[in-house]
């Protein structure tokens, strides 16, 4: 069976870090397209992986003969590249958050029934050890019925990790449409409904842009999450984390309490009732500084999903579903009201 050939719309930042260097690691993948906007980038990025070059999206999915695209762009291009890989036959992995809308994402999900392609989002967060782990322990029964949970993703701001640092689209709301909650609560609200096995049913949220100047965007996000068996939680996203990047995630049942990424030793500390405590060393989770593991998980299953023929863990519905929950949570902030969730 020949290789399967992918091309990389975007080279910035999560192309070079992630996408780029585990597609090439993949055995039964070639790299055959970058693109780009910013044509040197695109050219010197394209060289390092032995690809061909380009600038228009259109011409990089149609005219290198890829199976697979990559989509690393602002947010509010995730829609309509997506899409229009999808009609061209193409198999697409886009990253996160999915879209800018409902009707972008119904869009994104509606091409790939059409067109019988794989659309999966990246939100790597599901193939960390840690999470996987309380997944199965929750599934199980081992914390009995569950309560609570909070979860948080903060660090310093995408200034110190996108390409363009202070100058990025990140901190533009017409090419970003949404700041931190979209670029670090989407992988909150995403993998709480994974490990909780649940749906969120109604959100209320506070949101601020008080952390960066030349932003207008927000940048601090608190979100009260309620499930559809009433487990009530806080979702928080931030880039004013100046100390450090916090990515923890504490689970609160009725026989004990699960603490995820949030020891510097042990990804997992399992905490029970009757005085039992277990610490999992499950290897940590990727940063943006380059700590924990190595690769996301990410490329791997979306190419098995494609090898196989299967669907992916997160296809288009499960991106959709956790891009609701920050939809809702913007509606609440500007409404003041708490948002139900269709």
């Amino acid at each position: 069976m020949s290789n399967l050939k992918v091309a990389v719309i975007g080279a910035g930042s999560i192309a070079v870090h992630r996408h780029l260097p585990e597609y090439q690691s993949r055995q039964g993948v070639d790299i055959v397209a970058v693109c780009d906007i910013l044509e040197k980038r695109a050219q010197e990025v394209a060289a390092e992986y032995g690809a061909k070059a380009y600038t228009d999206y259109k011409e990089a999915i149609t005219d290198s003969g890829a199976d697979l695209v990559s989509v690393c762009l602002p947010n509010y291009l995730h829609a309509p590249v997506s899409i229009f890989a999808l009609e061209q036959g193409k198999h697409v992995l886009c990253e996160k958050p999915m879209a800018t809308s409902d009707e972008e994402a119904q869009q994104m999900i509606e091409a790939s029934n059409k067109s019988g392609k794989k659309l999966m989002i990246g939100h790597n967060q599901r193939f960390v050890a840690s999470h996987e782990k309380a997944r199965e322990l929750i599934a199980n029964g081992d914390l009995g019925k569950i309560y609570s949970f909070r979860t948080t993703f903060g660090h310093g701001g995408p200034e110190g990790w996108s390409v363009d640092g202070a100058e990025s689209w990140f901190f533009r709301k017409k090419e970003a449409f949404i700041g931190a909650l979209g670029d670090l609560g989407v992988h909150k609200a995403d993998v709480i409904r994974y490990i909780l096995g649940e749906e969120m049913k109604e959100v209320a949220a506070m949101v601020e842009s008080s952390a960066k100047e030349n932003s207008d965007v927000d940048d601090q996000a608190v979100s009260v999450l309620r499930s559809e068996n009433g487990i009530i939680g806080t979702l928080t996203a931030s880039w004013a984390y100046k100390g450090g990047e916090n990515n923890a995630t504490v689970i609160y049942g009725e026989k004990g309490n699960l603490r995820l990424e949030d020891d510097p030793t042990y990804s997992l500390i399992a905490t029970y009732t009757d005085g039992t405590r277990v610490n999992y060393e499950l290897g940590q989770i990727q940063t943006n500084d380059g700590g924990g593991q190595t690769s996301t998980g990410v490329i791997d299953h979306f190419v098995d999903s494609v090898l196989n023929d299967t669907k992916p863990l997160i296809d288009g519905e499960e991106g959709y579903k956790s891009l609701k929950i920050i939809l809702a949570a913007l509606e609440a902030n500007e409404t003041k009201q708490n948002v139900t969730i269709s």
